[in-house]
């Protein structure tokens, strides 16, 4: 306890070495981050996880005190990032925004997105609205980071305040900056998404897991974010504690991919597979049909892969050059169309692309489709582009790993 008023000052009420300081800021900051990533980004934006009612409300006043975000804004704004993603509609896409404005105001692009309120109607349905919600987490949203500032100071005094502060910019730092700005700049990618996300580390530590954000883009829904064997996702990690204990219920997981030997023709499993895991079939297509056509294309002019098409255009090629500038993508499409076999497997990937991505089409007109595109891949002398359709006609569904 305090001996006089400067101690108070400089310590509060409960007079924390810097060590005890330290680790009651790391458990808050860790807290304030489950609150994102598992209640509003998980569970409500996504439903892919329940909770208990205890600990939803929980996360929900715990997302109010630290940070005066509101359930339904932070959803609303969310899926329409989803939605919208990489146009010019997205609430926070570098593409368009710039890396720079995102990483550094990416809170300025969130207040940004709340004025929309039509947006905000639309796409926040379904998140809470009972009396606390509409008596004082949503109409008082900025008094629960004063509420805490009292606190933090009565009990740490002087240090209480800058505990404060550095939780006041963790979420836009780490949420609106990190994960949304490098989150769609720079990182690994597992899967051939139809935007730019990456997994900025296959240990989803320090972020509670959103580290892993073109996982999350390829299976938006899954409560689990790690998907393969090296990834380690800590929000999943406490998910599984809460669950083991009732506390939560997973809903939804990435379905797991089996590769069948032997299927002669595609089938209705195949079908399901597809749809499920198009993103994996896609990045099949990359690693298993362009990448080695792209190794041999420069083994025949006895050149080196890195001399025979720049980096940037390499990786333009995963996706038809979508995110290169115009002059760049010009310069890819002349590049394709003076090597006949690299045209023709990127039009077999467009025509493959439409059967996957065809809308309105039922089960067996898809299925017919999916067979005449194998057998036409067969059928065209390309070894690599055969190989793939042996196992393309091979996926299945595995049942859940969760």
């Amino acid at each position: 306890m305090p001996s006089s008023l400067l101690d108070f000052l400089a310590g509060g009420l409960l007079q924390f070495g810097p060590w005890q300081l330290l680790l009651v800021l790391l458990v808050a900051t860790q807290l304030t981050i489950f609150s994102v990533t598992l209640y509003l980004h998980r569970s409500q934006a996504h439903r892919g996880v329940d909770f208990h009612p205890v600990v939803a409300h929980f996360f929900r006043f715990w997302t109010w005190l630290t940070t005066s975000m509101i359930t339904r804004e932070w959803v609303a704004i969310h899926r329409k990032h989803h939605a919208k993603c990489e146009t010019e509609e997205d609430p926070h896409s570098p593409m368009h925004k710039g890396i720079g404005t995102v990483f550094w105001r990416g809170v300025e692009l969130y207040r940004e997105a709340r004025g929309m309120r039509a947006d905000i109607e639309q796409y926040g349905k379904g998140t809470p609205d009972d009396w606390i919600e509409r008596r004082l987490y949503t109409p008082f949203a900025t008094l629960g980071p004063v509420v805490l500032l009292a606190v933090q100071f009565t009990l740490f005094g002087a240090w209480g305040v800058a505990m404060w502060a550095i939780q006041m910019a963790w979420i836009p730092f780490w949420a609106a900056g990190v994960v949304n700005g490098l989150g769609h700049w720079w990182g690994y990618r597992n899967f051939e998404t139809t935007d730019t996300a990456t997994n900025l580390s296959p240990w989803g530590v320090w972020i509670g897991g959103e580290e892993l954000h073109n996982n999350h883009h390829a299976f938006p829904s899954s409560a689990r974010f790690a998907l393969r064997r090296w990834e380690v996702d800590i929000g999943w990690l406490v998910i599984r504690a809460l669950e083991k204990v009732r506390l939560a219920k997973v809903l939804r997981v990435a379905p797991a991919l089996d590769v069948r030997p032997n299927i002669k023709v595609p089938d209705t499993d195949t079908v399901r597979a597809l749809l499920a895991h198009r993103f994996q079939a896609m990045t099949d297509y990359q690693r298993k049909v362009l990448k080695p056509a792209l190794r041999e294309e420069a083994r025949l002019a006895g050149e080196k892969v890195r001399s025979l098409l720049p980096r940037k255009l390499r990786k333009g090629l995963a996706d038809d050059g979508r995110w290169l500038s115009p002059e760049a993508r010009a310069q890819l499409e002349q590049w394709v169309q003076q090597r006949p076999r690299i045209r023709t497997l990127v039009e077999y990937r467009a025509r493959l692309r439409e059967v996957l991505e065809a809308r309105g089409q039922d089960a067996s007109e898809r299925l017919q489709r999916l067979q005449a595109w194998c057998q036409e891949a067969e059928a065209s002398g390309i070894r690599v582009l055969q190989e793939y359709s042996a196992r393309l006609k091979g996926y299945a569904l595995q049942a859940s790993r969760a």
